[in-house]
This record gives C-alpha cells, structure tokens and sequence, in this order.
C-alpha cells in the first residue's frame, strides 16, 4: 500500500532551505535557470522584417488605391474619380523605386548573410527566409503588373470609343445641315400659293404631308447601308480591342517572366561577382609568392658566386703557400 509522503517532502524542503539561508548559502535564479539560453544577437532579423513591413505597406497602399487606380479610361467611373492621370503615373514611378529597393536591400541581406560566419543550419534557414521574402515580393510584383495591364487596356479602350463617338456625331450633324434647308425651299414654294388654293386644297396637302413623312425607298437603302457600315466598324473595333487586350495580357505576362529572370540574374551577377574577387585574391596571392621566389632565387645566386670566389681564393693561397 502507498503512503502519501508529500507533508514529509515539504518539511525536509523547507529544513534545507532554513539551513542553507542560515549559512548563507543563497539560490541565484538568474544563474540556474534550466531553460536558459544564450543566443547571439544579429541584424539579420530586424532587416528581414523591415523589408517585409516595406513589402507589406507597399502591397496595401496597391489594393487600397486599386479602384482610383484601375478606373483611368472607364467610361462609367472617369468622371467620378478622385485620381487624376499624374497621380497615376506618380504611383507608377514610386512603386518601380519600391520594388527596386526592396529588391536591392533583399539582395544585400543575402550578401551579409553568405559574409558572415556562422553554422550551416543558421545559413540555411537564412536562405529560406530570403526566399520566402523574394517570393513575396514577386507576387506584389504581379498585383502591381496586373493592375498596370488593365488601366492601359482601359485607356486603348477609351480612345478607340471616343475616336467612334466623334465620326458618329459628325456624321449626325451633317444630317442635321441637310434636312433645316430641305424645310426652308419647302416653305419657300407654299408661301407663293394662294390662300384660295390653300382653302381648297387642305385635305390634299394634309394627305401629300403623310406621305413626304414616310420614308422614300432611296433613303431607305440609304440607312441601311449606314447601319450595315456603322454594324462593320463596331465589329472591327471589338476585334480590334480584343487583340489589344490580348496583346496587353501578353506583355504583362512576358514583363513578370521579365522580371523573374532579373531576379534570377541578379544572383548569377553576385556569384560571379564572388568569383572576380576570390580571382582577383588569387592572383595577388601568386604574385607576391613570384616576387618572393625572385629573392629567394637571387640571395642563392649570391651565396654560391660567393662559395666559388672563396674557394677561388683559397686555391691560390694554398698554391702560394706550396710554393
């Protein structure tokens, strides 16, 4: 059977700790902690996620002034907008000069963090993190492109629009010319009629008026063949403005494969880079190791025409001596 011993426990702790705080034995947290440990402080975090935040600011400011933004050349919306064509070439110019810097800033961690000496493990995790910030960065890249592609495919829209409105509405004014002189000869010709004939004949011009107000067969092939004409130029226009828009989709398409490759340059560049300047240590190297084999080489040379004129002298000492 168990005894439950915890009184015990507790009285023989509490013993210890009595007798210990009397010889002045103390019991410093701060240097016993079990879980305790020393990490050694970087920038590499920090940075990391200052360039986040800037990605993240720059990705919110896009969808928040998405709407204004996309709404150039909208024939809805172009009057009610509160963003005007400079504004949107200014956010233009400052999201290019956003990316451009969180791109280079991207790329000097990156350099920082192969520079610095530290384990494989950290290295890694590093690399992984650059990755997912480059990632991240490419996708508000993207949003940036889409929105780019669809406010020049409004604007081509728009042009293309107002460019059919005005050939229409001069059109309608040369009809509106035609028929105010065609009533003026009318009035012209029944004002030289008696009133004697007007009395009598009123029933006839009242018929002879039903039957100028319908249409002539002429002018009726007339407006046909303006209606197939103008039907022809919509249909072209909507071709044409689906190939613009294709086209359109197809360069931001071929701008993000642009992009992508640029990035992917940028770290061929650097590892090339690495290359050129452990080359360029090399050579340095083995020059200074020529220019110290070159004294090597001619204090030996020294030493032995020294050896041969000593042995010289010697010989002759020793022939003079002999003789």
């Amino acid at each position: 059977m168990a005894v439950d011993i915890t009184l015990l426990f507790k009285a023989s702790v509490k013993t210890v700790k009595t007798r210990n705080k009397a010889i002045g034995v103390g019991f410093d947290s701060t240097k016993d902690e079990i879980f305790k440990r020393s990490r050694p402080k970087s920038g590499f975090s920090p940075k990391a996620k200052e360039v986040i935040t800037n990605i993240t600011k720059l990705k919110d400011f896009l969808l928040q002034h998405r709407k204004d933004y996309v709404s150039a050349g909208s024939l809805i919306s172009s009057d009610l907008t509160r963003m005007t064509d400079s504004e949107r070439d200014q956010i233009d110019q400052d999201a290019q000069i956003f990316m451009r810097t969180c791109s280079e800033a991207i790329k000097q961690l990156r350099n920082e963090a192969e520079k610095q000496v530290t384990s494989a493990q950290i290295k890694e995790h590093r690399g992984a993190v650059l990755d997912l910030i480059e990632m991240y960065l490419k996708g508000v890249c993207k949003l940036y492109s889409e929105q780019r592609a669809i406010r020049v495919k409004r604007m081509v829209d728009k042009k293309r629009l107002s460019r059919l409105g005005s050939e229409h509405h001069c059109r309608v004014e040369k009809t509106v010319e035609v028929e105010p002189t065609e009533e003026k000869t009318v009035k012209e010709e029944s004002s030289d009629k008696s009133v004697s004939e007007v009395l009598d004949n009123s029933v006839n011009l009242w018929e002879e008026s039903r039957v100028e107000d319908e249409l002539s067969p002429e002018e009726i092939q007339m407006f046909e063949q303006e209606n197939q004409r103008l039907v022809s130029e919509m249909n072209n226009l909507v071709d044409e403005v689906r190939q613009i828009e294709g086209k359109v989709v197809e360069i931001s398409r071929l701008q993000e494969i642009f992009a992508e490759k640029v990035l992917q340059q940028e770290t061929e560049i650097d590892s090339i880079h690495q290359l050129v300047v452990g080359a360029t240590e090399n050579v340095k190297e083995g020059n200074e190791d020529i220019r110290e084999a070159i004294k090597n080489n001619a204090g030996f040379r020294v030493w032995i025409l020294f050896f041969l004129v000593m042995c010289s002298f010697s010989l002759l000492f020793l022939d003079w001596y002999d003789s």
